[in-house]
């Protein structure tokens, strides 16, 4: 539904709550940390924002010491002041807890929030997000600083927006200390609730790891070999699920004192391998993600685009936000290369395009200290006599013309699926390819769809695909039965699904399914591998076409010995360890078809293999129209249809 001022209100935990800020445009701003500026900066920097047509401004993330000088006194003389200047202007503020950077005083008196590392390092101060996430005095310490700051303003007219902490699990996804330890047997003891049932599930006969008592079991530390994968897997899911716990902790705080304003926290979907974020997405009102590009990286267009369907994806479709990217170079890569004149303004419409409904920076005006003063921001160490200047101004005027796209959506018959807990486990120890990497698959065949022109969603593997045409499975090295059924049924009411080697491989506790790869998808695929062949590195093998004539492309990293049941080969190994054995399959299974891929193609290949796929399926595949112009499509719930084209060739 949708309330007077066009927001949506949709339930969720018991409550009804506006999904998106109160803002009659595409949001527009950044962070501002005021407290780096005197005060006399303060009215110069509100009269550029809106020189700038800033409309929403993130305030107060790394500000606890600042709020909290000291344990338990507060001051917000300076918060106050700042807001109000910014509500004057007509200015909305993203307000943030500021629970990721603790305040020196606060480590001094507890050292022992401070996180332990696998390999058992206590990491020190001077950074941000030095705390372990069990840490009792630490999670009271949020909840009390969260507590005074929606108090406080959870009925200012200005706040908007609830921001709370910074990038979970960026620095400190996982911690070792013994908070840690005793919170995962808790955390065992619930998900399991006898050791037997722990034993079955690890595997522990192997290698006599087998548990008698609770406390015998330790977090998965560094140890002389590789430590077991189930342990380590159930490990990355209690991490994941813990610190998802304080991020809960905090919105329930500020819920409770204005359910109408919506809470979030941002997301990094690409970067940030340890959160299961199919779990986070569920908890905020709306989704918002951190974005920087590769610099120097002749595909960073196709990488911002991938990353910007995923967080839509993780919006369940709707409008999300692009809380943080760069108006030029980053600090921390190790070449920060700057961005070319325009790439700017194409990279911010691009996130639009591919829907999100507002674009923000990390920050606005540059640091003069710390360590990220050579990171761009909107208002760049140069001031306003400076390209980039220009360009956040320009960026400002071309996102109100665009207001009107607003709340559409963007609509895919394709998806790609994508699961946190397969790339944790496939990238354990002993596998049987280092070169196999979870999001180098899914970048291969996103690349080849993006470049043909085909707008894919990303799915988890258990979600409903009826509503898609093509589905694409690239390295689902996990999957549990239910979701192989899932697949099945997709495939057998008619849709149309592409697979990669290394897929369906073991279950829920990295096991392995039996009776021969492709484990779960066997029967689907219509194909049986006995024995995986990895390739050297830097080896190749020549794919061909089964009718004969010359090689048609080449694999590397993988080959399998096929067999055929029931599918039927459309390219062989022409050479290699799998010489004379299908390399892709086709299948007829229910009233769809099913492919296989058992190698990684070079990317023509990849990308005849999946126009094939996509003619079965019915899906459109551009091979005409240049590759470097980006097509996009957002639709109004009126049915107003949005296109969007950018020029990567400039």
């Amino acid at each position: 539904m949708a309330d007077a001022d066009g927001s949506r209100t949709v339930s969720h935990y018991g409550i009804e709550r506006a999904a998106w800020p109160r803002l009659d445009a595409l949001a527009y701003g950044g962070d501002y940390n005021p407290e780096q500026w005197p005060e006399e900066v303060w009215a110069e920097d509100v009269a550029l924002m809106r020189e700038a047509g800033v409309n929403l401004v993130s305030l107060g993330i790394f500000s606890w010491v600042k709020l909290e000088p000291e344990p338990g006194r507060f001051e917000f003389g300076w918060l106050d002041r700042i807001i109000g200047l910014l509500h004057e202007a007509g200015i909305h503020v993203d307000l943030a807890t500021p629970t990721a950077a603790p305040p020196a005083w606060f480590r001094k008196a507890h050292p022992d929030i401070r996180p332990v590392t696998r390999e058992g390092h206590v990491l020190g101060g001077g950074a941000r997000q030095t705390y372990c996430p069990h840490a009792p005095e630490y999670r009271a310490a949020c909840r009390r600083i969260a507590e005074q700051l929606a108090a406080r303003y959870a009925g200012h007219p200005a706040v908007v927006l609830w921001h709370i902490h910074n990038e979970y699990g960026c620095h400190v996804s996982e911690c070792y200390c013994p908070y840690s330890v005793a919170a995962f047997r808790e955390w065992l003891q619930g998900k399991y609730g006898s050791l037997d049932a722990l034993n079955a599930a690890w595997g522990t006969s192997f290698w006599g790891q087998t548990y008698t008592a609770w406390d015998e079991i330790d977090a998965p530390r560094e140890a002389p070999t590789g430590v077991n994968p189930a342990q380590r897997l159930d490990f990355a899911r209690f991490s994941s699920a813990s610190i998802l716990e304080l991020f809960k902790a905090e919105r329930d705080i500020v819920k409770a004192h204005n359910p109408a304003i919506p809470v979030t926290t941002n997301f990094m979907a690409l970067l940030n391998k340890s959160m299961d974020l199919w779990s986070w997405a569920r908890e905020v009102d709306l989704v918002s993600d951190d974005h920087y590009t590769t610099a120097g990286s002749p595909v960073r267009h196709i990488e911002l685009a991938m990353a910007a369907d995923l967080c839509r994806s993780l919006a369940g479709g709707a409008p999300w936000l692009l809380m943080e990217h760069s108006t030029s170079a980053v600090n921390w890569q190790e070449r920060n290369v700057a961005k070319l004149p325009g790439e700017m303004m194409r990279n911010s419409l691009a996130h639009v395009a591919r829907g999100a409904d507002g674009v923000l920076f990390f920050q606005w005006r540059a640091s003069r200290a710390g360590s990220e003063k050579y990171h761009s921001a909107m208002l760049p160490h140069a001031g306003t006599d400076s390209r980039i200047w220009r360009e956040v101004v320009a960026l400002g005027r071309r996102l109100e013309q665009l207001r009107e796209v607003r709340g559409s959506r963007v609509r895919a018959d394709t998806a790609i699926v994508w699961d946190w807990e397969s790339w944790w486990a496939l990238e354990l120890d002993s596998r049987p390819s280092v070169d196999v990497r979870f999001v180098d698959a899914q970048f291969a065949y996103y690349e080849q769809l993006w470049r043909a022109h085909v707008t894919a969603d990303f799915a988890h593997p258990s979600a409903g695909l009826s509503r898609y045409r093509l589905v694409v499975v690239p390295q689902s090295y996990i999957l549990t039965s239910r979701w192989a059924d899932n697949l099945r049924r997709y495939v057998e009411g008619g849709g149309t699904l592409v697979v990669s080697f290394f897929s369906g491989i073991v279950d829920e506790n990295d096991a392995v399914h039996l009776g021969g790869y492709p484990g779960a998808l066997r029967d689907l695929l219509g194909v049986r591998v006995d024995e995986f062949l990895p390739l050297a590195q830097g080896q190749a093998v020549a794919l061909k076409p089964v009718d004969g004539g010359d090689a048609a492309g080449t694999g590397t990293l993988w080959a399998e010995p096929v067999e055929l049941r029931g599918a039927e080969s459309v390219l062989a190994y022409g050479d290699g360890p799998a010489a004379g054995h299908p390399a892709v399959t086709r299948h007829r299974f229910g009233r769809g078809h099913a492919w296989y891929v058992s190698t990684r193609p070079d990317p023509g290949t990849l990308r005849e293999i999946l126009r094939r796929a996509a003619l079965d399926a019915g899906v459109e595949f551009d091979t005409q129209t240049p590759d470097t112009l980006e097509t996009v499509r957002r639709v109004g719930a009126d049915g107003a249809v949005y296109p969007f084209t950018l020029d990567h060739a400039q």
